[in-house]
């Protein structure tokens, strides 16, 4: 089995060292970097090239947003995770904007955080319905709703709109195939054919489309 790649950026050593301790004792994955700046992991992605990126938020000389800004550009570019704080950080949702795939919260556990860089190595996004709904929360009060939708969702059927709408809302598959009343494997069709039909990198950014499409707002 190959190991998953996994580049550790975070201005903290001893959050690094804490997390490369308890990969090293992995086999699944493996650390084959750390970088102390969001410069810093810009370069050793583009060199490493690691499967995930766990990034920080505040970092010196270059933040993680624009950090994963400039490491998810191109299209075969690593996965990446912010580490934050949620309660406390107001660029939650700029990060993910910047191509992040979730978020962990600093005072996980660190088998906690071990669990979540697999979830996303796998492909998958990692953020929970219950988070999905405070995110669109926090950034709908923080921001000016536009006076038209700002993407257009042409190419999506009308079934597809419905799947959209509950996915923005934080609705897992089985939610949605239970409020539509269709099957479980349907629902999850749904979403793998808007992700390619909107170009959304994941579960995440389908959240952001259906925000930005005016599909849900901060009351849902």
């Amino acid at each position: 089995m190959t190991a998953t790649r996994v580049l550790l950026a975070d201005d903290q050593e001893l959050v690094r060292a804490g997390l490369s301790m308890v990969i090293t004792n992995l086999p699944d994955l493996a650390v084959v970097g750390e970088a102390g700046s969001g410069a810093e992991a810009v370069r050793l992605a583009a060199r490493l090239q690691p499967d995930v990126v766990v990034m920080d938020i505040r970092m010196p000389v270059m933040d993680g947003i624009e950090a994963t800004r400039a490491i998810t550009a191109n299209a075969t570019a690593p996965r990446v995770l912010m580490l934050t704080t949620f309660d406390e950080d107001d660029n939650v949702y700029a990060s993910l904007r910047a191509g992040a795939s979730g978020f962990l919260v600093k005072d996980m556990a660190l088998l906690d955080i071990i669990a979540a860089i697999r979830v996303v190595a796998a492909g998958d996004a990692l953020i929970a319905p219950s988070v999905t709904r405070r995110l669109i929360a926090d950034f709908a009060t923080r921001a000016t709703a536009p006076a038209k939708p700002r993407r257009h969702l042409d190419g999506i059927t009308d079934r597809e709109r419905e799947v959209l709408t509950l996915v923005g809302r934080g609705l897992s598959n089985s939610e949605v195939a239970e409020r539509l009343h269709i099957g479980p494997a349907t629902a999850k069709t749904h979403v793998a054919r808007l992700l390619t039909k909107l170009g959304a990198r994941d579960r995440v950014h389908l959240v952001i489309a259906a925000y930005e499409a005016g599909l849900v707002s901060a009351n849902g």
